[in-house]
């Protein structure tokens, strides 16, 4: 398949970025084929120093301005109409904000977004939303009824989306 011919997805990483990211490539290796996919290391996209390690410092500053910076750098970068996104963890709530702000893409799809509960508006996209049934921060029941939004939940924990397992899972359900 021409390059061309692909639709474009973006991925967003979870609170950590490039470190760490080898479970990535279960996605993008499976996804390649189907997809133009583009990586997107949400401290670099929030302008948070990398060499940060302290998951609470890095947290603090994505909540108090950084997750509206990165959404202002995806719009800046035009990103093109009826995109997919596939975010995980806090990157999930930047493509949930991108796509409300936007209207310009078509599926979104978020893992362990639990950042999403305090979220007001929905976008106006196909929404598939996954977390893992002991993700204690994962939006209550009343947020997904007030909002009209479905929830998948799935065995286990907060990064639920590093196992294979579930890489393969999510990577079935974009391909079809």
């Amino acid at each position: 398949m021409d390059k061309k011919d692909k639709k474009k997805l973006i991925i967003l990483s979870d609170l950590w970025g490039g470190k760490d990211i080898d479970w990535i490539y279960n996605y993008v290796l499976e996804l390649r084929s189907k997809f133009e996919i583009v990586f997107y290391d949400i401290r670099e996209l929030a302008d948070i120093d990398v060499s940060i390690e302290r998951e609470e410092l890095i947290h603090n500053q994505l909540v108090n301005g950084g997750i509206d910076k990165a959404v202002a750098k995806l719009k800046i970068e035009e990103q093109g109409e009826g995109v997919i996104i596939l975010g995980f963890s806090v990157g999930g709530t930047i493509g949930w904000r991108y796509a409300t702000e936007t209207g310009l893409v078509s599926s979104l799809v978020c893992v362990s977004s639990t950042r999403l509960r305090y979220e007001k508006v929905k976008p106006s996209c196909k929404i598939d939303l996954y977390f893992g049934n002991e993700d204690v921060y994962a939006p209550d029941n009343d947020w997904f009824e007030e909002l009209g939004v479905n929830k998948m939940t799935l065995e286990g924990g907060h990064i639920i989306y590093k196992k294979e397992s579930f890489s393969k899972f999510i990577c079935f359900q974009l391909l079809q």
